[in-house]
C-alpha cells in the first residue's frame, strides 16, 4: 500500500500519528507524510528548521515532506489563525509540486484542529486519483464555539459548510470514539463513518521502571500524576479544590506534569492557598514520561463539564492504560466509560471536587495488590482495543476495501 498522510503536526512534535505511520512503514507499506515545520507546543520553529522553507527527511522508513508554516508563537488567536491558514495555503500551492512524481492508493488526513488541513488533501485526491480518508480528532465547528475561539454566528455557520464539504468529498470519515459518531453524522452520511480509536505513542509500551525517573520524590508516599496540557479544558481548578480537601493526608501528593496556558496561574494559586500537596513538576520530553507514569500510585485525567468532553476519549487515557497504572477519571461520557469498561480505575463526574477527593481516597486506601490489579486490567484492555498493530491491521483492510471496485 502506498499511503500519503497529511498532518500539520508530526515528529519531533509529540502526536500519535507518528507511531501510526512508523508501524505502517515497518510492516512494508510505503508511507509519505506531508507536514509543516515543527513548532508545537513552544510556538517557535524548532532548532534546525526554518518557517519559510521546504525540506525532505526520513524517520526510519517514513518519508517526510515539510512545507512552509507560520509558527503559533504565543498562541494568540491571530497567530493560530495564520498558523492554520499557512498550512492550508502552502499545501494547496506547493504539495502537488513536492509530490509530483509519486502515486498513492490513499490519502489519510490526521484531522486534529484545524479540520481545514483536509483542504489540501482534497486537492491532492483529485490530482492523484486516490481515496481520501479523514480521521476526525476534534469536532468542528463545535470545538470553535465551545472554546470561544470563534463567537461570530456567521463564521461558525461558514465553518460548518466547509466541514460538510470536506466530509462530502471524503471516501471515508473515521472518528476517534463511539461518542463522535452522532455529532459527525449531523454533517456527514452515516454510512461513511467508522470508529478508529487512538493508540498510544510507542514509547509508552516499554517498561518505564527500567529507566531513571527525573522526579525522584515519586518514590515516596502516595503520588497521583496528571500528565499533559495544563489548559482551560482540563478543569485543573477542580484538582486544586480536591487537594485542599485532602490536606490532612500528608503522604498524599498530586503532581502536575506538563505546561500550558494555565501553568503560571496554577503556580500562583498553589502558593496563595498554601497547597503543599500539589507539585508543579514541569515539562519533560516524552521519552522520560514512561518512567514518571510507571512510578505513580495513580494517574489522573480531568476535563471540564462541557458537551464536547462527553464525546471525547482524551488521548492520555490510552497512554495511561498502556503503562499499567490505576486511573482516576474525573470526566463525563466516553472517557469515563472506557476507564470503567476496562476496570482500570475509578471515575467521577467532571468538576466535582468532593467526588474527586473521594475517588482519590478510595484508591489511597486500597492495598497495593488491588491497585496493581486495576493497572493490569488497563494494560490488557489496551492490548485488546488500542494496540497500534491491531488498529493498523484494520486500517489496511479498510483502505483495501475502499479501493476495490
Amino acid at each position: 500500500m502506498k499511503l500519503l498522510i497529511v498532518s500539520q503536526y508530526f515528529h519531533p512534535e509529540s502526536f500519535r500519528i507518528t507511531t501510526l505511520s512508523q508501524d505502517l512503514a515497518e510492516r512494508g507499506d510505503s508511507v509519505t507524510v506531508l507536514t509543516g515545520q515543527p513548532n508545537y507546543p513552544s510556538g517557535q520553529i524548532a532548532d534546525g528548521y526554518r518557517a519559510w522553507s521546504f525540506r525532505r527527511e526520513r524517520l526510519g522508513n517514513v518519508e517526510i515532506i515539510r512545507i512552509p508554516l507560520y509558527p503559533r508563537k504565543n498562541g494568540a488567536a491571530v497567530h493560530l489563525a495564520l498558523n492554520y491558514l499557512s498550512f492550508v495555503v502552502a499545501g494547496i500551492l506547493f504539495a502537488p509540486w513536492m509530490l509530483r512524481r509519486q502515486r498513492f492508493d490513499a490519502i489519510f488526513v490526521y484531522a486534529i484542529s484545524p479540520l481545514l488541513q483536509a483542504l489540501p488533501a482534497i486537492w491532492l485526491k483529485w490530482i492523484k486519483r486516490a481515496k481520501l480518508i479523514v480521521w476526525v480528532q476534534d469536532l468542528w465547528p463545535d470545538a470553535l464555539k465551545e472554546t470561544g475561539f470563534v463567537k461570530n454566528r456567521f463564521l461558525l455557520d461558514a465553518t460548518a459548510v466547509v466541514v460538510k464539504y470536506i466530509y462530502r468529498l471524503s471516501d471515508s470519515v473515521l472518528v476517534q470514539s463511539d461518542g463522535f459518531v452522532e455529532p459527525v453524522a449531523r454533517l456527514c452520511p452515516r454510512d461513511k463513518i467508522a470508529v478508529f480509536p487512538n493508540s498510544a505513542e510507542a514509547v509508552f509500551l516499554r517498561d518505564g521502571l527500567a529507566d531513571p525517573c527525573p522526579i525522584s520524590s515519586l518514590d515516596e508516599g502516595f503520588n497521583i500524576v496528571f500528565a499533559g496540557n495544563l489548559g482551560t479544558v482540563q478543569a485543573l481548578p477542580t484538582v486544586l479544590d480536591a487537594a485542599e480537601l485532602l490536606r490532612e493526608h500528608t503522604d498524599l501528593r498530586i503532581f502536575l506534569v506538563g505546561t500550558g496556558a494555565l501553568a503560571q496561574q496554577l503556580r500562583e494559586e498553589i502558593v496563595r492557598r498554601d497547597l503543599k500537596n500539589v507539585i508543579m513538576a514541569g515539562h519533560f520530553p516524552i521519552e522520560q514520561m514512561p518512567a514518571i507514569l510507571a512510578r505513580a500510585s495513580a494517574l489522573l485525567v480531568t476535563l471540564k463539564d462541557a458537551a464536547l468532553g462527553r464525546y471525547t476519549v482524551p488521548s492520555k487515557i490510552q497512554a495511561y492504560l498502556a503503562v499499567g497504572r490505576p486511573i482516576i477519571a474525573a470526566l463525563n461520557g466516553e472517557g469515563a466509560r472506557v476507564v470503567d469498561a476496562a476496570q482500570a480505575g475509578l471515575s467521577c463526574p467532571s468538576e466535582n471536587a468532593s467526588m474527586l477527593a473521594d475517588r482519590i481516597l478510595r484508591l489511597y486506601r486500597m492495598s497495593a495488590q488491588e491497585r496493581d490489579t486495576l493497572g493490569r486490567n488497563g494494560k490488557a484492555f489496551f492490548k485488546k482495543h488500542y494496540d497500534q498493530s491491531v488498529l493498523n491491521d484494520w486500517l489496511t483492510q479498510h483502505i483495501g476495501a475502499l479501493n476495490r471496485p
